[in-house]
């Protein structure tokens, strides 16, 4: 099975084309955490499944751009998201660092906190590709976020399937 799942990994990024197949999500709300009441819709998650294949695909490029990414030095220095040995204790630390020689110096420090939860999910997807326009693999990331599609499940039922949509949606009001 391994040279075939390679071959079609390889051929997905020499073609541009990532499978439709391999864009759908199967949906599952999982509460955060077993003291909230279940009966509130916001104390759920949605979990998405997609197929071993897609995940696996999704692997080698991310490390292909992760070593595109450090080849070329194209993250910010302080940047510690999706950078190894990185993590929001090194930001904190970095942050902590910039305040007390602020204050040493005796400068004035303003910081602003953004909470980015799920911040992929509200991505314009139109305004990242634009973003990539005439870099690496366009293409495939064009095919890969275009057209995915999800279907919703909750106790054995299961919804049509759905365009996913880059803004927020209402996915448990789906299972009604």
């Amino acid at each position: 099975m391994v040279p075939v799942i390679c071959r079609l990994c390889m051929l997905s990024l020499q073609t541009g084309l990532f499978l439709s197949t391999l864009k759908h999500a199967l949906v599952h709300p999982r509460i955060k955490k077993p003291t909230l009441d279940p009966g509130v819709v916001s104390n759920y998650r949605p979990i998405s499944n997609l197929s071993f294949i897609s995940k696996l695909a999704e692997r080698v490029v991310a490390r292909r751009l992760t070593s595109h990414i450090a080849k070329f030095n194209l993250l910010p220095t302080r940047q510690s998201a999706y950078r190894p040995y990185h993590s929001t204790e090194t930001a904190v630390l970095s942050v902590h660092n910039d305040l007390v020689y602020a204050i040493d110096n005796r400068h004035v420090s303003l910081v602003v906190l953004l909470d980015l939860g799920a911040a992929f999910d509200a991505v314009d997807h139109d305004n990242l590709l634009s973003i990539l326009a005439n870099r690496l693999a366009l293409d495939w990331f064009r095919s890969y976020l275009a057209n995915r599609t999800q279907t919703f499940a909750l106790a054995g039922k299961h919804t049509v399937s759905y365009l996913v949509d880059c803004s927020r949606s209402t996915w448990f009001h789906r299972l009604h």
